[in-house]
């Protein structure tokens, strides 16, 4: 007698069970989320790399930070390329940025496009004011220079000293070498221990205040306070009656047509006429004890004290006279009244002056 066959009894049951005991667990875990009790674990993904575009580089090195965002923060420091020298410019190809991105295990940063990524190197610039200063307060210590009124011109192009933003050390002088005759002056200037330095050469110009116009002037017109200022300018070729006191020259009259600028001299301006040419002017004659006025024509103008040539109107003379002021001249000397001295007073000797009386209560 054959035996029976065998059916996977057991089989169909458990795979029965299985599909059951699956869709229950499913339906509990979407409920569970539903209520918000249950939380799956999802698998983490990094921030997405993108490049920052244009940077300004603050170091000697650009890191991966500076150049992408979303960089992980243990790589973020990680120095990829030289940065510029100081105070310029310079460029890396986008696709030499992937390459070391990759070089670091990491997908290529997003570039929206871009090729290549432009880099300044921040600086701070000194210019020749600061230089100026630090070899001139070097030459008021070593030689005594009064350093306000000199001033340097350097040799070459204006000097340029290029430093790190966060260098703020004093700018100093060293090396300072200064020959009297020729005033040449050479220095080694720098900031911080020898952090950025310049040797720099130039001359050395005295200086002096001088008046100056502010304006065209026309021969004949009198100056005012607004038509005069002070300018510093270096002393060799100036007017050696050139002044430096506006107020000498207020109230002045131009003897001749001067530019905006010109530095003023004696001869170039004088006091104004108080007598015109063809004025009528008052003739006076004075000596002790005699007064006599009479009426004359000037033959010529001129400012107080100017001898000047006078018509006689009764004899049609010319006689020379002085102007004393506003249509007045004088053809004889004016003596001033002296007043009597007081009679002199003999010092007394201490013993022949009265005592002191008492003070009654």
């Amino acid at each position: 007698m054959s035996a029976p066959m065998t059916r996977p009894v057991a089989s169909a049951p458990a795979a029965r069970r299985a599909l059951l005991g699956a869709g229950i667990l499913s339906r509990t875990a979407l409920a569970l989320l539903a209520l918000g009790l249950l939380t799956l674990p999802v698998l983490a993904e990094g921030p997405r790399l993108t490049l920052k575009g244009d940077i300004t580089a603050e170091r000697d090195v650009i890191t991966l930070g500076d150049l992408v965002a979303g960089a992980p923060p243990a790589l973020a420091q990680k120095a990829l390329f030289r940065a510029p020298a100081l105070g310029s410019s310079g460029t890396i190809q986008v696709r030499r940025i992937v390459e070391a991105a990759a070089g670091l295990g990491l997908d290529a940063p997003e570039s929206g496009g871009r090729l290549q990524v432009s880099v300044q190197r921040a600086a701070r610039r000194i210019g020749a004011p600061e230089i100026e200063s630090a070899v001139k307060a070097a030459l008021a210590k070593q030689r005594g220079l009064d350093t306000g009124f000199v001033t340097i011109a350097f040799e070459g192009d204006s000097p340029v000293l290029t430093v790190p933003p966060d260098l703020v050390s004093p700018v100093v002088a060293q090396d300072v070498t200064y020959d009297p005759r020729g005033r040449r002056v050479t220095a080694l200037v720098m900031v911080g221990e020898r952090q950025a330095s310049l040797r720099i050469a130039g001359q050395v110009i005295e200086m002096a205040d001088v008046a100056v116009l502010t304006r065209a002037v026309n021969r004949g017109e009198t100056l005012a306070a607004t038509d005069v200022a002070v300018e510093r300018r270096p002393r060799e070729g100036l007017p050696a009656d050139s002044a430096g006191d506006p107020a000498a020259f207020v109230g002045q009259v131009a003897q001749k047509a001067l530019g905006a600028g010109t530095a003023l001299r004696g001869g170039d301006l004088g006091r104004p006429d108080l007598v015109a040419r063809g004025e009528a002017v008052t003739i006076v004659y004075e000596t002790p004890g005699v007064a006599l006025a009479l009426r004359g024509q000037a033959r010529d103008g001129g400012p107080l004290g100017a001898v000047i040539g006078v018509i006689n109107p009764v004899s049609k003379k010319v006689i020379q006279a002085t102007v004393i002021g506003p249509g007045r001249v004088t053809v004889a000397p004016i003596v001033p009244v002296t007043a009597a001295a007081p009679a002199r007073v003999a010092a007394a000797s201490p013993a022949a002056l009265p005592a002191a009386l008492p003070v009654r209560p």
